[in-house]
């Protein structure tokens, strides 16, 4: 299964990834929200900036998946802080993810730059920051 996933521009999240600086990413919600139970080891990520570019720039392999139960704040709080060291997350990233009582980690392996390329979206009428494509050809334009 390919997934589309927007990265914080702002945070310089994908230059964080490709640099090394971090091999995980987050999300999270009080419900179980997409990616919650949809990403699987060996999955592959394309990863886009959610700046409005409109282009996938780089893809990474599912290495491992994290889907917690329901957490309490502090429970939340802890899970995060335990795997900063792989989140790297800046400070108003901490305050979005931390406390939301379903939590997505997920640590990637092979990243790789690829030749930037657009996508059509019109498939998915209600955006969010994780789309499920199958197979990333069939959104290629």
């Amino acid at each position: 299964m390919d997934h589309i996933v927007y990265l914080d521009a702002k945070a310089k999240e994908l230059d964080s990834l490709l640099e090394g600086k971090k091999s995980m990413i987050i999300r999270g919600a009080a419900g179980r929200k997409m990616p919650y139970g949809r990403v699987n080891p060996g999955n592959e990520l394309y990863f886009i900036n959610n700046n409005a570019e409109g282009v996938v720039k780089a893809r990474a392999k599912v290495q491992l998946v994290v889907n917690s139960d329901k957490l309490s704040k502090e429970e939340s709080v802890a899970l995060v802080e335990a795997n900063q060291d792989k989140l790297k997350l800046t400070t108003g990233q901490f305050k979005r993810w931390a406390g939301k009582r379903y939590i997505v980690l997920i640590e990637v392996s092979e990243l790789e730059e690829l030749e930037p390329f657009p996508i059509d979206k019109s498939d998915y009428g209600n955006m969010d920051d994780w789309l499920p494509v199958e197979d990333i050809s069939s959104v290629k334009v």
